[in-house]
């Protein structure tokens, strides 16, 4: 059984979300140990313990000492199967960072599978599901199809966002005999990463959302055109304004850049604040994408870490802004669950498995 120091560098979650994606994907049981020890309040929190209990539905999967403020687990997989995962996190808690204990594995089952996920799509700590659907799917779905059935949003504190998505396989490789020759069948039919030079930009696209309340407020209008005053000039830029009737008033700006000939983007986001003008949101969100863009990075940090386990998989590179603790701790997990060994370049900031 592989052992994992769930208090590695930053000792966050990133490191139980990628333990249980990788443990079912290879067919490896694992112990935590020291789960977010160096936190305020260490242990499993709610996420962690959804993330547990839909890999027990989704891949028969048993666990031990799965309990709010746990320090260790063990975790012993089962095969995903195909069908229909449906399974509520609670009030607000992310989808998003769920889906980052599923989508490895689900991306090679032997069948589609649909996942039902009702939580929070824009929450504080977590990927915005703009984000996730615009700037993180678009590199899964080199490996598999994945289709938005259904989409809603849920703000904190009461959540009941909602996500339908049907993801069916390209490569069906589960029934390979095993976990190398995955490997070497996968490498051989999905060109390793290069993602190292930045194609030309060829525009700047973004969705401000806001709750169905604010609409009178003007407020998706307003973060959009704080966004586009900071851009405008620089760049050619499109955003999209949205309105939803939503069980927490909320808001959020998500911006992304397109460029030519990948489907690799570089993205940004911003949730709305209590106290702080839409305006200003918007041009946070612009901001921080113009910092990207500013670099010579062809990943931004966000992406670069859901990168990581497929990097992993297939081997190449890929050039961020910067090598953040939740890159390093994917990078960890990843080295303990994969026969692969990462070369990181600080002064480049860039990542590569041979």
């Amino acid at each position: 059984m592989l052992l994992i120091d769930g208090s590695y560098k930053e000792g966050g979650g990133q490191i139980i979300r990628t333990a249980l994606a990788l443990s079912v994907l290879t067919q490896k049981p694992f112990q935590a140990v020291n789960i977010r020890h160096k936190r305020p309040r260490p242990g499993l929190k709610h996420q962690h313990l959804a993330c547990i209990r839909a890999l027990q539905k989704l891949a028969n999967a048993r666990a031990v000492g799965v309990h709010l403020g746990s320090e260790m687990i063990e975790f012993f997989p089962g095969r995903v199967r195909p069908g229909l995962l449906s399974l509520n996190i609670g009030t607000a808690g992310s989808i998003t960072l769920l889906l980052q204990s599923l989508m490895v594995p689900v991306i090679f089952a032997d069948g589609t599978v649909r996942l039902k996920i009702t939580g929070g799509t824009d929450t504080k700590w977590s990927i915005p599901m703009d984000y996730f659907v615009n700037v993180i799917l678009p590199v899964f779905e080199i490996f598999s199809s994945v289709k938005i059935q259904r989409l809603r949003r849920g703000y904190y504190p009461k959540g009941q966002g909602f996500l339908e998505l049907l993801i069916t396989p390209r490569f069906n490789l589960q029934n390979t005999g095993n976990f190398a020759e995955f490997i070497s069948l996968l490498r051989a039919r999905v060109p390793s990463f290069s993602f190292t030079v930045r194609p030309a930009l060829s525009e700047i696209r973004g969705v401000s959302a806001a709750s169905q309340q604010l609409k009178r407020a003007d407020v998706a209008r307003r973060q959009a055109q704080g966004a586009v005053q900071r851009i405008a000039g620089l760049f050619p830029i499109t955003i999209e304004e949205q309105y939803e009737q939503t069980a927490s008033i909320g808001t959020v700006i998500t911006l992304w850049a397109d460029f030519r000939d990948t489907t690799v983007r570089i993205g940004s986001d911003a949730l709305g604040e209590k106290g702080v003008r839409s305006e200003k949101i918007g041009e946070a969100a612009a901001v921080k994408l113009l910092d990207f863009l500013n670099s010579d990075a062809a990943v931004d940090p966000h992406l670069a870490d859901n990168m990581i386990p497929l990097l992993a998989l297939v081997g190449g590179s890929i050039k961020t802004t910067e090598i953040t603790g939740h890159i390093l701790s994917n990078i960890y997990v990843c080295e303990k669950f994969l026969d692969v060994r990462f070369s990181v370049d600080d002064e480049k900031n860039q990542l590569t498995v041979n």
